[in-house]
């Protein structure tokens, strides 16, 4: 399916949008739309293509299997997030869909030669790949010697931030892209405590729950810090 990018809902969040509409029509010709659904695979490790993509709506998950067979979540992928390989030889880590998801992917190439074409694409990229890095950063923080609050906590507000429309501020309403499960497997913990967890938070006042995946911040001051 060929690109939208006049109705794109991260079109100005997004890399490309340092693009003017012209160039972004030009770039819009070498990619396509995919969508996937929960647990379907985007980029699986060890693939030789290269590609990329930028994630328009729902979530990914960047894993890694150690010699076990025990998957490790390594970071998260929100809308506006960019994901792939454009120059490695192979993809290094499973990309994986956490419910409905839509993108727009480019192969390797393509986006390469879109870089070179407008240099303005490449610095916004290097910007947004800092962000995901110290993103990542913050999520191997909380696996280490964080108590099992600040490690809840800290997942919370990190996602609430990558739900936010503004730099500054994080989102107060937003739904959990992963599961209890997934969650715990991430952060070190088992379900049951990152159940409790949540349920002493909202005893706390620092936030309230919305259904089964909805979270509202209403004093994130009472959260626990790192």
């Amino acid at each position: 399916m060929s690109l939208a990018c006049s109705v794109c809902p991260v079109r100005d969040r997004a890399a490309c949008a340092v693009l003017d509409e012209a160039e972004r029509d030009e770039l819009a010709k070498a990619g396509r739309t995919r969508k996937l659904t929960k647990g379907e695979t985007l980029f699986a490790a060890g693939e030789s293509e290269a590609a990329c993509a930028t994630l328009k709506s729902g979530a990914l998950k960047i894993t890694s299997t150690d010699v076990d067979g025990r998957e490790r979540i390594l970071s998260l992928v929100h809308p506006s997030g960019f994901v792939g390989e454009m120059f490695g030889p192979y993809m290094r880590h499973d990309v994986v869909a956490l419910g409905d998801a839509e993108l727009c992917v480019f192969s390797g190439p393509a986006f390469a030669d879109a870089i070179e074409k407008y240099p303005r694409l490449g610095q916004a990229l290097l910007r947004r790949t800092q962000e995901d890095l110290f993103a990542s950063r913050e999520l191997l923080a909380l696996t280490g010697n964080a108590s099992a609050e600040q490690r809840v906590s800290g997942a919370l507000l990190s996602m609430a931030r990558a739900a936010s429309d503004s730099p500054c501020h994080p989102a107060m309403q937003f739904d959990l892209p992963l599961s209890r499960g997934e969650m715990a497997d991430m952060l070190g913990l088992t379900i049951e405590t990152v159940s409790r967890m949540l349920t002493r938070f909202e005893k706390d006042g620092a936030i309230k729950r919305n259904g089964k995946r909805g979270i509202e911040l209403v004093d994130p001051a009472l959260l626990p810090q790192n």
